[in-house]
């Protein structure tokens, strides 16, 4: 492994670790601290009572995070499953901002429209940091 690749790999790892981190934060605050902040964030839509998704969410979040911290070995897959969990709870940060809700210091329209510009850029973060954007090649088949 040259010196770059060496530097690239534990940029990956920190921001992967990083990544991990937060999601952990974020799931203990969906379960205790911030529990009413998220409820705004969980769309009238949904067909379910609004703290328990709040409170699965959390739940998911932690061992997304823990996952991504310890769970090397599936790191790309784990990077994948983050990435589409981020896709799946994006209703909720449209909702906040169709329906003017404040939570989080988001209270203004302006603010609501600007984090919903960061939801790409954690998709993106998980992918790199897992390894989950390399091209994946199907193995050769032998004919």
């Amino acid at each position: 492994m040259t010196k770059e690749n060496h530097s690239a790999t534990n940029l990956k790892n920190l921001a992967r670790i990083i990544l991990g981190l937060f999601m952990i934060l974020a799931g203990l605050g969906h379960l205790s601290f911030q529990r009413e902040e998220f409820q705004a964030q969980v769309p009238n839509w949904i067909p379910m009572n609004q703290d328990l998704v709040v409170l699965l969410s959390g739940i998911v979040e932690i061992l997304l995070g823990v996952a991504m911290i310890f769970w090397r070995k599936q790191r790309i897959k784990v990077g994948i499953a983050l990435a589409i969990f981020y896709i799946l709870v994006f209703p909720g940060n449209i909702a906040q901002y169709a329906e003017h809700r404040n939570a989080f210091g988001l209270d203004t329209d302006t603010k609501r429209l600007a984090r919903l510009f960061f939801q790409p850029v954690l998709i993106i973060w998980a992918l790199w940091s897992s390894g989950g954007l390399k091209r994946q090649t199907a193995p050769e088949r032998e004919n």
